[in-house]
């Protein structure tokens, strides 16, 4: 299989460039965390490899002498840690290597989203990393290797592969089954995904016991990708706890399976204000094809909100707009406290609804953009100037983003 460069090549180099800190690399199995960061890397440590647990045991001091850092060199190595997140006392190694030879070696982990639940709770690494959220590639990412403007954050229009588009559309963005492009195989590779996320991934991250239920959620929640999520219901159908069920559904967004977005409610009459809706990281894994779109565009604007907070372009949300009389948008792309652009996703329909233009209305947003997934691509800046709702071909706008 070929391998081709990504987005985060550039992400990693500045970060190595710029910071003393700790690069903490999150994302979903099989995302390319470990392929990425070894091209950066004059040292790679798997935890799951014996040899190399035994080195972390006995302490950063062996972690230098692998490095050989008491011998002279023209630059400062960088230490990869990968899995290193189940050894118990993983934070307090990182720490006290961190704290003594800073100076003297780069250091990045990778890891599952555990490493975004420790961020969470405040720990004793706080201040000595960042955190960057790898995600599959995207139309943009087809395009464009390096970082975007800082000032400008969108990028200009640019026309993505026709072979690329199709390709990330039938398989979906994860590496593998993207490059190689065969539905046989991509048919096998997301089931057998789905199985180690339950088999392996729960079993080590998690105290949760009953597999076969949630096994059953995770099949009830393949249907209602781009869907609110109504505990109740979720929790007769599988015979558990109302609590039980939003635990679960929180442990598979922390496993990266889906996520969660939540209604955006300021300026909004008659808003609501808890009900979220659910989405699968992986778009190939959604059947119906309106599902699939509004996942494909979702997917693309979560790794777009993330990659400009964790570049520090600004705070930015990923929300979408409800009211009581069921008028919705799509998605809102929320910047510094305020909606930055509107998302409604049609598959083909180029006729705009009366809902996009209200909110837009309502929430004050500059722009408003109805996607269409089958739309050829316009050569036209989707960002050029602010005005009421517009009708744009995926192709364009997607090209914009990260």
């Amino acid at each position: 299989m070929k391998t081709i460069a990504r987005i985060y090549d550039a992400v990693l180099a500045e970060h190595l460039r710029h910071h003393r800190q700790m690069a903490l690399i999150s994302g979903p199995r099989q995302v390319g965390k470990t392929t990425t960061c070894r091209n950066h890397a004059d040292s790679y440590t798997n935890w799951d490899n014996t040899d190399d647990r035994e080195v972390v045991l006995r302490g950063p001091s062996a972690i230098i002498e692998r490095l050989a850092l008491n011998q002279l060199s023209e630059k400062v190595p960088v230490a990869l840690f990968d899995e290193l997140h189940k050894y118990p006392r993983w934070k307090q190694f990182l720490k006290g290597l961190f704290d003594t030879y800073a100076d003297q070696v780069r250091i990045i982990v990778t890891g599952s989203s555990r490493l975004d639940t420790y961020r969470r709770v405040g720990d004793s690494l706080m201040g000595r990393y960042f955190l960057y959220h790898m995600h599959p590639f995207s139309v943009a990412e087809t395009i464009y290797k390096d970082l975007p403007d800082p000032e400008r954050i969108v990028r200009m229009p640019s026309e993505p592969g026709a072979a690329d588009f199709d390709a990330l559309w039938r398989h979906g963005g994860y590496p593998e089954p993207f490059l190689k492009r065969d539905a046989r195989f991509s048919r096998r590779w997301h089931t057998l995904r789905t199985e180690q996320l339950l088999r392996e991934d729960v079993r080590d991250l998690t105290q949760i016991q009953q597999l076969d239920q949630l096994s059953l959620l995770v099949k009830l929640l393949a249907a209602r990708s781009g869907q609110q999520l109504i505990y109740s219901n979720l929790a007769k159908d599988i015979r558990v706890s109302v609590d039980t069920i939003r635990r679960w559904v929180e442990t598979l967004s922390c496993l990266h399976h889906g996520f969660l977005i939540k209604p955006w409610f300021k300026n909004v009459s008659r808003s609501l204000r808890k009900e979220p809706k659910w989405f699968l990281r992986d778009w190939a894994d959604v059947d119906d094809e309106g599902q699939r779109a509004e996942t494909f565009i979702g997917c693309h604007l979560l790794k777009a909100v993330d990659g400009w907070n964790d570049l520090g372009y600004g705070k930015f949300q990923l929300a979408y707009l409800r009211d009581k009389e069921k008028h919705e948008v799509d998605f809102a792309v929320v910047r510094d406290g305020d909606p930055w652009f509107l998302v409604e996703v049609k598959n083909g329909r180029t006729i705009i609804g009366d809902g996009l233009r209200g909110f837009q209305d309502q929430v004050k947003a500059p722009f408003a953009f109805q996607v269409v997934i089958d739309a050829d691509y316009v050569d036209a800046d989707c960002f050029a100037r602010p005005r009421g709702p517009l009708v744009v071909p995926a192709r364009t706008f997607l090209s914009q983003l990260l």
